[in-house]
């Protein structure tokens, strides 16, 4: 039987974390979703542009296009409309649960950083080998990266993983400086793109 967990006023990470999932795993799966029905107005009529295609940069279509976006041999937002609804459904599960086995939050682990892993690649592959930029995958890693990096977070402070002791400090200076760290994750990727296409942007 499930044991619901009693309602707490104070704004703590594990009473943060489930509803970061929930919304973060439904804006990055609507975003794929999205994605997905775009592509496919494509493929049945030639002339339809996406909604998505702006400029020559902000062009999905220019990544939806490219061998990356097709790694596993089929389209990688397949899998970003399944894994995120996955991880939106296991926040349901920690908002509802008073207890959750270690497995449960190792899994979760599992999937968040095999995505951040891939995403990287992506983002690396669609600003220096592309040449272009999807919205809907924009929106897919500003959603990822705080749910990655808060769920790492909260297993290394519960002990769902361990930390070795040679990096005990600097896993206390993440959880003290994790907004702080998460803008600067942000920032990085922010100005990678401006200076790859700089060119384009002075011209606006």
């Amino acid at each position: 039987m499930v044991k619901f967990r009693p309602i707490d006023k104070t704004w703590t990470l594990q009473r943060v974390l489930p509803w970061l999932l929930i919304i973060g795993g439904l804006v990055a799966m609507v975003a794929s979703l999205l994605l997905t029905i775009e592509v496919f107005n494509r493929l049945e009529n030639p002339h339809y542009v996406p909604i998505c295609n702006l400029n020559p940069i902000l062009s999905c279509t220019s990544v939806a296009d490219s061998q990356q976006s097709h790694l596993f041999g089929f389209p990688n937002y397949f899998i970003g409309v399944g894994g995120y609804a996955v991880v939106a459904v296991m926040g349901v599960a920690i908002l509802a649960a008073d207890k959750l086995k270690r497995w449960f939050w190792q899994l979760l682990q599992t999937g968040l950083t095999f995505a951040i892993a891939f995403l990287t690649w992506l983002q690396f592959e669609t600003i220096y080998r592309i040449g272009a930029l999807c919205l809907f995958c924009i929106v897919v890693w500003a959603a990822s990266i705080p749910m990655f990096w808060y769920t790492t977070l909260y297993n290394l402070r519960a002990g769902n993983i361990k930390t070795p002791t040679q990096l005990k400090k600097v896993v206390g200076f993440a959880q003290k400086y994790h907004l702080e760290i998460v803008a600067l994750w942000f920032l990085i990727i922010i100005a990678l793109i401006i200076k790859r296409f700089w060119y384009y942007w002075q011209t606006l």
